[in-house]
């Protein structure tokens, strides 16, 4: 399955080289053609099949290959590793957890000091990173195959979670594999439009390789494939769930990068209700996505973001619905389909 191959791959925001590998081998049939650029991005291309006079020209549809982990900062001499986060990762979600380290996946343990030790002040607060480090069981051998520099990944199993009806699962990266997954998917179609699927690097530290990305390709319109918050766990407080699982894609009007352009959030939402596909309203203002970079290139690009809603975003493990991943292939490739139309107004 592509999505536990993406998933068990590690690729740490700067180092996607192994989630790039798999991507290759998926795109290669698929595609006319495709390339690695500077920064590291997969650019898959596909030629329009049937142009039609309204569409756009080009269309670029992005899915970030990079996830977020740690990187080694100092190996101490008793071998115990120091690390600092790529990416945006809350501190509360690393105590205990087992991480792979380097080229060769040294296996470790973030520790702290144990609970037994902890004064009543250090026992209510969240203990920082810089108090944590990584245990690889090595001693004073840590320093010989462990190197400053070095990436850090959760070492975190694909794993399918409640029965054939519900069809969960749990991973690490679902953010943002989820959307390279719907991406591959979309290569099997045909449009009316040069399609480029932007497999990008380094989203979680600044959407970096899709700024680089839309710039090289110049696309008339683009949309963003994503994993998105999903925060529907009980409450005391009836408060947004932001996304709700199994309720299909969630389609953003505005998030802290972009407010996506209305005809094409119109055109997607009307896709979705003519088609009969379930599917929501990401709480506006929350997160960030390559949208954010790519409107903002050279002219202005027209951008829209639909993703797939994962709980626990953003940790060692997290959770989502490949029946809400499903649904987004639909709703995206038909809403592809209707861009021979144009935009519209």
């Amino acid at each position: 399955m592509l999505l536990k191959e993406l998933v068990e791959a590690d690729g740490v925001s700067g180092n996607e080289q192994a989630v790039r590998d798999v991507l290759i081998r998926a795109i290669a049939e698929l595609a006319d053609e495709y390339r690695v650029d500077a920064l590291g991005n997969l650019l898959a291309i596909k030629s329009a099949v049937g142009i039609s006079a309204q569409a756009p020209q080009r269309v670029m549809i992005a899915a970030h290959m990079d996830e977020v982990g740690l990187m080694v900062t100092k190996v101490e001499r008793d071998g115990f590793v120091r690390f600092a986060p790529v990416g945006g990762i809350d501190p509360r979600v690393l105590l205990g957890k087992a991480v792979r380290i380097g080229p060769n996946r040294v296996p470790g343990v973030i520790g702290v000091k144990p609970i037994h030790r902890l004064d009543p002040n250090e026992r209510k607060r969240v203990l920082p990173i810089d108090q944590l480090s990584i245990d690889t069981g090595l001693g004073d051998e840590a320093g010989k195959t462990i190197k400053p520099g070095m990436y850090v990944a959760f070492a975190t199993d694909y794993g399918e979670l409640g029965d054939e009806s519900w069809r969960t699962v749990k991973a690490k990266a679902l953010d943002d594999r989820l959307g390279c997954a719907v991406l591959v998917e979309l290569l099997r179609g045909d449009y009316p439009f040069e399609l480029t699927a932007a497999f990008t690097a380094q989203e979680e530290v600044g959407l970096r390789g899709a700024r680089v990305a839309a710039y090289g390709v110049q696309p008339d319109v683009a949309l963003v494939l994503e994993g998105t918050v999903c925060d529907d766990g009980p409450k005391d407080k009836d408060v947004s769930p932001t996304t709700r699982l199994g309720h299909g894609p969630a389609v953003t009007i505005m998030d802290r990068s972009v407010i996506c352009d209305p005809r094409l959030v119109r055109l997607m939402i009307a896709t979705a209700e003519a088609e009969g596909i379930p599917h929501q309203i990401k709480q506006p203002g929350i997160g960030g996505t390559d949208g954010g970079a790519i409107h903002l290139q050279r002219d202005g690009v027209p951008t829209a973001v639909v993703a797939v809603p994962v709980r626990y975003i953003h940790s060692p493990v997290s959770v989502a619905s490949l029946v809400d991943m499903e649904r987004t292939v639909q709703l995206v490739r038909s809403t592809l389909q209707r861009l021979q139309g144009g935009l519209g107004s």
